[in-house]
């Protein structure tokens, strides 16, 4: 028997600390025993409707879905991107109905807001719910509890359930086009730098734009480059138009901008190669390569295992402009002619300097706006040298003379096309 001195301490600690872990697996147990699916209904027929809304109020009025996505890339779950209110959205099943016997089974999700809510009570979730063993769920309802009628709950529709191969090689999501949005000319401006420099889809979240955009967006939309999916989130809450929380009563930042992306990244996993993720004012301008795929092809090469490329922001205010490509007929055009800015801010000392992001959407789990949050590839920051983000926009640094900035022409390598391009567009919908 050890009595007294070190060794009892020591025999004490190890004793603690096997009792302890004895204790975590057990509490891991239960809490995955907890959350295995169990039938709650036999013999019943899957029914119910299912809604085509893009943002969904269930009926305690703190849980909006998005849409639920099937996600194996750890186990085989369904994991349904929503908007939650980060207190009071404490328990959600999900509710599997399982073809052909009728089987119904109800699944503990696992509710995991996204760390970047910026101080607002609403922000982005998973909700994430593992499925039945020997069945392939078409489609889930989201409930506050393991019992009830099904055929009163709304149904959606799985995606990604289906392994596809990629349809293209670059799709851009724009997150939320709000405020009347009418930069129709830099809108366009931009959708043409997309397509020179690779991208063959961009999905845009659309809240709401001016009656001219909308001619814009309709013609992209029959051409087959945009995807538009509709954005109505002020109707189910008070929406601020900042990043961050104000303490104004608002529930949710920048028009739910967060959700927005991560349904985009999971709507496009399986048919797009990579997913980028900018503003309809940011262009990523490769400086070493003539276009994207090019770039990186590059980039993967020299970073092996890697599943996140971050490029930095730089600003060309829209109030510096210069003569050149001063086109009569752009004139009448709302908007920010692009062509006349190339003299971009200095970086700040000590300011971080914010990124946008290229990804393999197979290796990321959750994004914020500038980095991701949780992802199985790694994350690199893409040198200068080989590409920047073109921002066109008010500057922040309003102070500074013109001779203080720096004058950077890079856009000018693709005018030719840039502008020949962009008038088949003015002349096909608003000249």
């Amino acid at each position: 028997m050890l009595c007294g001195g070190k060794k009892s301490y020591f025999v004490a600690a190890v004793c603690i600390i096997i009792l302890t872990s004895m204790v975590t697996l057990s509490y891991l147990r239960l809490q995955r025993f907890s959350h295995l699916p169990k039938i709650i209904q036999e013999g019943s027929r899957c029914r119910g409707k299912t809604t085509n809304s893009t943002i969904t109020a269930l009926k305690d009025n703190r849980t909006f879905i998005i849409s639920p996505y099937f996600d194996d890339r750890e186990s085989k779950v369904t994991r349904v991107i929503g908007i939650v209110h980060h207190k009071d959205v404490k328990q959600l099943y999900c509710w599997f109905c399982c073809p052909p016997d009728g089987k119904i089974y109800a699944s503990k999700a696992k509710i995991d807001v996204h760390s970047d809510r910026f101080g607002f009570p609403y922000g982005a979730a998973d909700i994430v719910c593992l499925e039945p063993e020997n069945c392939d769920p078409t489609h889930v309802s989201i409930h506050q509890s393991p019992h009830g009628n099904i055929d009163q709950l709304p149904r959606f529709e799985i995606k990604n359930r289906k392994a596809e191969t990629f349809s293209v090689d670059f799709t851009v999501c724009i997150s939320a086009m709000f405020g009347n949005y009418n930069n129709v000319l830099q809108f366009i401006q931009s959708m043409e730098m997309y397509k020179i420099l690779g991208v063959q889809k961009v999905v845009i979240y659309k809240n709401n734009c001016s009656h001219l955009m909308e001619k814009v967006l309709k013609f992209y939309v029959e051409e087959g480059t945009v995807e538009i999916i509709p954005w109505p989130i002020n109707s189910h809450l008070k929406v601020s138009s900042k990043w961050h929380f104000m303490q104004d009563g608002t529930h949710i930042g920048y028009y739910g901008q967060i959700t927005a992306l991560n349904d985009c990244i999971y709507r496009n996993m399986q048919r797009s190669k990579f997913v980028v993720l900018n503003d309809a004012d940011e262009i990523i301008l490769p400086l070493k390569h003539p276009d994207w795929k090019s770039m990186m092809s590059s980039l993967q090469e020299q970073n092996p295992g890697t599943g996140i490329f971050l490029f930095e922001n730089h600003i060309f205010p829209e109030t510096v402009s210069t003569h050149m490509f001063n086109i009569s007929s752009w004139n009448t055009v709302p908007g920010v002619n692009i062509l006349q800015h190339v003299h971009r801010e200095p970086d700040r000392k000590d300011v971080f300097n914010p990124k946008k992001m290229i990804i393999d959407p197979r290796k990321v789990i959750q994004t914020s706006v500038h980095s991701v949050l949780r992802a199985y590839g790694n994350s690199v920051n893409v040198p200068m040298d080989v590409a920047l983000i073109y921002h066109c926009r008010v500057p922040l640094q309003g102070n500074l003379p013109r001779e203080s900035l720096i004058r950077d022409t890079t856009l000018w390598r693709y005018n030719l096309s840039l502008v020949m391009n962009v008038n088949k567009v003015l002349y096909q919908t608003v000249l």
